[in-house]
């Protein structure tokens, strides 16, 4: 079996399921956690494709990339995420393992170090905030608005214009009249839950309480959370390392391959 080929499976929790997909060959654990893209669709029916972008990850390590539960309740939050990730890695005997958190995924992965420092060995926290701010709260909040309103085509096109760069976008516009027929959450309810979630996280305080290497990078364009609020995290931390990419937004980690030379760098203890 290849490197990047992926098993798509399921973790029974608390009268439901979580998804999460497994592929990689090394013997140290890294889990994924995604943002809110995973409110959409979680990662069962993508696994080729995740095993495929993290290809290099998973000739290092043994990669688990994890979906947020089938049914969540209303007011769940992100620490309470945080804990079925744990439970997760309870389940798979995992208890020392490599994190990394991409947006709303990175707001799960701040509480599960701050709870569960025995988990986390070293900590990645992309493109995302430890509080809410102004543009965050307008952003999310519209793209809540657009589905509650049935809205999905105007909320796939936004996600995506506020996520990348027009130099990513060119060869996806011309399809846009495609996309906007496949906008519609996997569950509206489990989205509108975690958009909740994003809006009402504050971990600010919290933050001191990481003690584990980390490293936090953002997009000085990213106009879904506003590059501060990576600085904000990293000012938090300390001893955490601040990797900001000038031209990039949201999307950074998806658009630069540079992301994936620091991320794997600081995995691997190299000095970039």
């Amino acid at each position: 079996m290849a490197v990047f080929c992926a098993e798509s499976k399921t973790f029974p929790i608390s009268n439901t399921e979580m998804n999460y997909v497994v592929f990689g060959k090394g013997e140290k654990q890294l889990i994924i956690i995604p943002g809110l893209g995973d409110g959409v669709q979680n990662v069962e029916k993508s696994s080729n494709a995740l095993a495929y972008f993290y290809r290099k990850y998973a000739k290092v390590y043994r990669v688990f990339v994890c979906s947020r539960k089938n049914q969540l309740p209303k007011g769940y939050t992100t620490r309470d995420m945080a804990k079925d990730i744990k439970l997760f890695m309870d389940a798979q005997n995992i208890t020392y393992a490599y994190v990394m958190g991409v947006s709303m995924g990175g707001m799960i992965v701040q509480h599960l170090a701050a709870d569960y420092p025995e988990y986390v060995e070293k900590l990645i926290i992309a493109v995302s905030s430890s509080k809410p701010n102004q543009k965050s709260n307008r952003v999310i909040g519209d793209w809540k608005r657009m589905v509650e309103d049935g809205k999905y085509g105007d909320f796939t096109i936004d996600t995506m214009e506020k996520t990348y760069t027009d130099r990513y976008l060119w060869k996806y516009r011309p399809f846009y009249f495609l996309l906007r027929r496949k906008g519609k959450p996997q569950s509206i309810q489990n989205f509108l839950a975690q958009a909740n979630a994003c809006l009402n996280h504050n971990a600010y305080e919290r933050m001191q309480m990481i003690k584990c290497p980390t490293l936090v990078v953002g997009g000085e364009k990213d106009q879904v959370l506003g590059g501060g609020a990576s600085r904000k995290i990293a000012e938090q931390i300390t001893g955490s390392h601040l990797v900001m990419y000038p031209n990039l937004g949201h999307g950074a980690f998806q658009e630069s391959k540079q992301f994936e030379k620091d991320s794997i760098g600081f995995l691997m203890g190299v000095r970039q």
